[in-house]
């Protein structure tokens, strides 16, 4: 038998059932205590977004917990912008199309807080002083406003077993090696794995 595509919102209940009233009905549209010390325990968060024509991009973002959302109000949080790679493909997705989907994790915690909104960029504010780390102010950041919010089950994280050591087999070949095969191969491999190496986590701020 050959592919079967779904093709309507009919067809994908038939497959994946209706949620319980109470999975339904979770979707909140402001910060609740509970989800303030969520994200002030949140050191990584996966944000996504999509340009105007729908492609899309899934950018992740890193700080110290307490560090990487600023709550602003019960609607609107605020990620800074770190030094990275200067591509700013969901930033330039905002600019066309400001929906939002946003992922916090904290390590070793199988249940994630997903919002989802809409975003403007930001480039100074009061409250980037509250956003220092290290010494260095955001050049930039991502202010969302709060559509949806929500806490999502374990299921994903314990199939994938994501927080267990012991299976965590790393069968692919080093950052330095992958750069040199698939961005870089006209530089030496053993400055690439100086570059990335003990020295690389000072440029992080």
């Amino acid at each position: 038998m050959g592919e079967q595509q779904i093709t309507s919102v009919d067809e994908l209940v038939a497959v994946v059932g209706v949620p319980l009233p109470r999975v339904a009905n979770k979707v909140r549209p402001k910060l609740h205590q509970l989800d303030r010390e969520w994200l002030a325990a949140s050191a990584f968060c996966l944000v996504a977004t999509a340009d105007e024509n729908g492609a899309c991009d899934v950018s992740p973002k890193g700080d110290p917990p307490g560090q990487l959302a600023y709550v602003i109000d019960d609607s609107t949080i605020a990620l800074a912008e770190r030094p990275g790679n200067r591509r700013a493909d969901g930033y330039k997705n905002v600019l066309a199309n400001p929906h939002v989907g946003l992922i916090f994790l904290i390590p070793g915690r199988g249940d994630t807080l997903r919002i989802n909104g809409r975003a403007r960029l930001v480039c100074d504010a009061p409250f980037f002083d509250d956003m220092i780390v290290k010494g260095h102010r955001p050049i930039l950041a991502l202010v969302v406003e709060i559509e949806e919010i929500f806490h999502h089950c374990a299921k994903a994280f314990l199939r994938s077993q994501l927080w267990r050591p012991e299976t965590w087999l790393d069968p692919v070949p080093s950052r330095p090696v992958i750069v040199k095969t698939l961005e870089r191969p006209d530089e030496p491999l053993d400055e690439l794995t100086t570059y990335y190496g003990d020295q690389y986590p000072k440029h992080l701020y």
